[in-house]
């Protein structure tokens, strides 16, 4: 295009230098010569002027010229304010967020087997990154001291109390008081051969086995005849004396402090024990080899049940227009959060990275970033220029 406008200059200067020696021959072409002489002039203005923009005319350092590689500072800093202005704007960000409606299409693109699969294996895939990253003893730690102080910050003997009161609703411990006496029937019953030895063992020498034999059969019979009544009949006094035991231990682990206290104490002894604080470096050792095995065979892992839980998520927001009206709120929330936050970092930033670059190079980019129109102007004041030389003459004439 540079060619092009230069060639259109060259030929106005042809035309003006071969009009005007025949000019005295054939009088005539004095409107050639208006014509081209203007072209001329107005080829060279613009030149001038494009020119004047980018660099110096020739290479001489003429004032008001070289403007962009000059003002190169200030030309950034007008940038990024307009970008800060104009782009970064709380208005403009949320009318556009509301008009593309992020909350629907995450929710379409999570609903996709494929987009929840690529999903689940980069978070996945992240996870098992991140773990072989973080140190194992402080991750003990981290582990450890927060079920360490959350076990400790819970007083043990009422969540005892407030478990054995639902079990006992509605009479539920019966059944379980049931089950022990069948249990121990089915036990006597099973172990009359270990009732009789211990019968033979502690009764004198001198009695004799067939006594013994009725003592270990009287001692059998009765157990299981009470155990028989207390199974049979609800209201047997065993069952009440169970009943008034449970009721009282439920009171007393949630009002007593002596017990609470004790209940306290058997905490910590059992926190305190070795095996307690093993656990929490267990925990994260299946973990990461879990994770460490996902990193050397990923396709062998199953990510079905992310993937399952991201579509589930999906139709979740799909299937609820207020969840999705909310979801929207928070991104565009977020995303004016963020905004009003940074955006004077963000024209800062603009500014002082046009301040970095070369004045030559910065002034060789924006040239080529207009293009082909910068030449049209040149073009363009060659033929404008041309066109107005021939009306002045054609005006001239006439008066």
């Amino acid at each position: 295009m540079k060619a092009w406008a230069t060639s259109l200059l060259v030929l106005a200067s042809i035309v003006f230098i071969v009009a005007k020696l025949f000019e005295s021959r054939y009088p005539w072409l004095g409107i050639v010569i208006a014509t081209a002489e203007a072209s001329m002039v107005g080829a060279l203005a613009d030149w001038f002027a494009v020119t004047a923009l980018f660099k110096h005319p020739m290479g001489i350092p003429i004032p008001h010229t070289a403007i962009i590689p000059a003002r190169k500072d200030r030309v950034g800093i007008t940038l990024g304010q307009f970008v800060q202005r104009n782009f970064l704007n709380k208005d403009v960000i949320a009318q556009r967020l509301a008009t593309l409606r992020p909350a629907e299409r995450l929710s379409a693109w999570l609903m996709e087997p494929e987009s929840a699969r690529s999903v689940a294996r980069q978070l996945a895939r992240a996870a098992s990154a991140g773990a072989g990253v973080l140190k194992d003893e402080d991750i003990d730690a981290l582990i450890g001291n927060a079920l360490l102080n959350r076990v400790r910050q819970t007083p043990v003997a009422p969540l005892i109390g407030k478990f054995l009161a639902l079990l006992t609703a509605d009479n539920r411990h019966q059944a379980l008081l049931d089950q022990v006496i069948r249990l121990t029937a089915k036990g006597l019953t099973e172990n009359q051969d270990l009732i009789r030895e211990r019968v033979d063992k502690e009764s004198p020498w001198w009695v004799p086995g067939a006594v013994d034999e009725r003592i270990t059969k009287r001692i059998v019979d009765a157990l299981e005849a009470t155990l028989r009544d207390v199974n049979e009949n609800p209201e047997h006094p065993l069952r009440i004396r169970f009943d008034t035991a449970i009721d009282e231990f439920i009171v007393r682990l949630q009002a007593s402090p002596e017990v609470i206290l004790k209940a306290e104490k058997i905490k910590e002894e059992v926190l305190s024990a070795e095996a307690v604080r093993q656990l929490s470096g267990a925990i994260w050792r299946d973990t990461k080899t879990a994770l460490a095995r996902y990193a050397d065979s990923p396709d062998e892992v199953n990510t079905e049940a992310i993937e399952r839980g991201l579509r589930g998520l999906g139709q979740a927001i799909q299937s609820d227009p207020a969840l999705m009206a909310r979801i929207d709120q928070w991104i565009v929330d977020a995303a004016i959060s963020v905004i009003e936050r940074y955006q004077d970092e963000v024209g800062a930033l603009i500014a002082t990275t046009v301040k970095r670059w070369d004045p030559i190079a910065t002034s060789r980019r924006i040239e080529l970033a207009i293009g082909r129109d910068l030449q049209f102007i040149r073009i363009n004041g060659t033929l404008v220029g041309g066109l107005a030389g021939m009306l002045l003459y054609l005006l001239g004439g006439l008066l």
